[in-house]
């Protein structure tokens, strides 16, 4: 599986002048958590992302007053970006490096085609799980069905409750 059948292919985008509070803003009114922020030249340059933990920490979390900051200011820049080719370990392994939560997935011509976050790519982890559960679970079910197994007297087992002490069930 690569990227790009992972990632967001809605992006949203703001530009580098906007304010810190049309950014946030932004971020409610479309349910989202990072802006791609742009360039105003045409068309449009990508200077870098802004998340809401960002905004968070920058602003929120200082003592000084943040009113002249722009949503350019914040980005992290330069944006950290994968091939849409990427494999589910690559992307991973870019977040990791660069201790980033969000990549942007670019195309062949380097332009942005989604986003994808680490919780994307947890939620795809987790089906490739529940995939091999199913897979051990239907080896079991086949194994019980086709193998003939011995059904002589039960053997008495340990059994350890749960203060610890053994008993013989």
């Amino acid at each position: 599986m690569n990227i790009a059948a992972l990632c967001h292919r809605e992006v949203v985008g703001i530009g580098a002048e906007a304010s810190l509070h049309d950014a946030a803003v932004l971020m409610g009114k479309e349910h989202v958590g990072a802006l791609v922020v742009v360039t105003s030249a045409d068309p449009a340059q990508v200077v870098g992302i802004l998340t809401d933990r960002d905004l968070t920490l920058e602003v929120l979390g200082r003592a000084e007053p943040a009113v002249e900051l722009r949503a350019g200011d914040l980005a992290n820049v330069p944006p950290v970006a994968v091939w849409g080719t990427a494999s589910l370990e690559e992307a991973v392994a870019a977040m990791e490096k660069e201790g980033v939560r969000r990549l942007l997935v670019i195309d062949d011509e380097g332009g942005v085609i989604g986003i994808v976050a680490a919780e994307d790519l947890v939620a795809a982890i987790s089906e490739q799980l529940a995939g091999l559960v199913r897979a051990l679970r239907s080896g079991i079910a086949r194994e019980q069905s086709e193998r003939k197994i011995f059904q002589g007297e039960p053997m008495r087992r340990p059994v350890f409750p749960g203060f610890g002490t053994t008993a013989l069930e």
